[in-house]
């Protein structure tokens, strides 16, 4: 995730290889490096690293896994 600086506090996110920007106004915490959860645009809450690594396991089980 990278943070762009302006009015409106922004974020470029990788969803499996595919780069996005989304609004990082409803998690100012944010830093670079950290896993959000995104919906609609919008990163709505930050996830620590073993529960997003736990997540994309079981993803990859599923077969819909991320690329990395």
């Amino acid at each position: 995730m990278s943070i762009a600086s302006d009015e409106l506090r922004m974020g470029r996110v990788s969803f499996g290889g595919v780069v996005k920007e989304v609004s990082l106004v409803y998690v100012p915490e944010a830093v670079v490096g950290d896993y959000v959860i995104v919906h609609a645009g919008f990163a709505i809450g930050r996830v620590d690293a073993m529960a997003a690594e736990r997540v994309f396991a079981y993803l990859e089980e599923l077969g819909e896994g991320p690329q990395r």
